[in-house]
This record gives structure tokens, C-alpha cells and sequence, in this order.
């Protein structure tokens, strides 16, 4: 099967997150700027949403580049990943009615985050048994520790959400500046 069509879908369920999390955001009906003050743990909130989905694109923009071909397994590995990007814009409304303070809103976020980790490593794991062992995806894709790390972390940001919520979100971020740039692996095949 050829990747354009899962490419294509994948880009306009992204494109419908992201416009979904910012039609969340709501101004102010006061006209001055101490009148945002108030909204400031929101737009947080939105800002680390954004550059998940935007790591998440970008990644996966990367991988699908990486590929000659997919399966069916594929097809529902990807559907499963875009099925954890579509919660992201509900936990983080959740997380901006109840503040940084409440801990179940920080605990489902990170478990979203988990489970669209979880998902994507499958997808990974798929598209390297679609394109086989040999190939140059496979060999750049050895080293997993980036993902294991990522995966303990969220997994302790979750417990720790019961304690301390505003030490959950600081871990969910910095599980996110890891991943900012895209992946070097991957780019280092894109550039072959």
C-alpha cells in the first residue's frame, strides 16, 4: 500500500486538533491587559497541548518520510496514535477548568500523553516489521532509550500528579523539550 492517503489523513485529524484546542481558548470580555492575568495558567495549558501535538507532527512527519510502504497494521496503529492526539484537546480543557492544582485533570493528561506514546511506539514497531529488518529504518531505530526515558517519566509524572500536580506538568514538559527537535535518527535516513 502506498503511505500518501495515511499521510494525508493523519495531517487533517492533526489540523482538526489543533483547531479544536485553540477554539477552547476564550478572551476576556474586559478590555485591559491585567484582564488576561486570569488566563495565563490557560494559555499554558494550550502552549504545551500545542508543542506536543507539533512534536507528534513533526515525528511523525519524519517516520512516514522514512517508509516505502504499509500494511493494515499500520493503517490501525496510526488510527490508535490519532486516537490519543484527539483526547489532548479534552485534557486540557479539563486541565484549564479546574486549575494546575487539581490532581485527576494532571493524572488523565499525563495518561493521555502515556497512552499517545504508547501508540506511537507501536506504529514504529509496525512500520519497521512492514519495511523489514535490513532496512535503513531499522538500523537508525535500534536505540530506544529517548523513548523508554520518556515513557518512565510520564509513568512518574502520573503517581506524582496525587502529590504535587505542578510537578507532573513540569515533568510532561520536560518530557516535551526532549523531543522538540525531531528525531535525528530519522533525519539522518531523510538525508541519504
Amino acid at each position: 500500500m502506498l503511505k500518501n492517503r495515511l499521510e494525508a489523513f493523519s495531517d487533517g485529524v492533526i489540523a482538526i486538533i489543533i483547531t479544536i484546542m485553540v477554539l477552547e481558548l476564550r478572551a476576556p470580555h474586559e478590555t485591559d491587559l491585567a484582564s488576561l492575568k486570569p488566563l495565563l495558567p490557560i494559555f499554558l495549558s494550550y502552549i504545551l497541548s500545542f508543542i506536543y501535538i507539533a512534536i507528534y507532527w513533526n515525528n511523525h512527519h519524519h517516520l512516514l518520510h522514512a517508509i516505502n510502504r504499509i500494511d493494515g497494521k499500520v493503517l490501525w496503529a496510526n488510527i490508535h496514535l490519532l486516537f490519543w492526539l484527539s483526547l489532548i484537546p479534552f485534557t486540557t480543557s479539563w486541565i484549564d477548568e479546574n486549575t494546575f492544582l487539581a490532581p485527576w485533570p494532571a493524572a488523565v493528561y499525563g495518561i493521555v500523553l502515556f497512552g499517545a506514546a504508547g501508540a506511537y511506539y507501536i506504529l514504529t514497531k509496525f512500520l519497521l516489521a512492514c519495511q523489514g529488518q535490513g532496512s535503513a529504518m531499522a538500523s537508525a531505530l535500534r536505540d530506544i532509550l529517548k523513548e523508554r526515558i520518556s515513557i518512565a517519566i510520564y509513568a512518574f509524572a502520573i503517581l506524582f500528579a496525587f502529590v504535587k500536580p505542578a510537578v507532573s506538568y513540569a515533568l510532561y514538559a520536560l518530557v516535551a523539550a526532549m523531543w522538540i527537535v525531531p528525531d535525528r535518527r530519522l533525519e539522518k535516513i531523510l538525508l541519504k
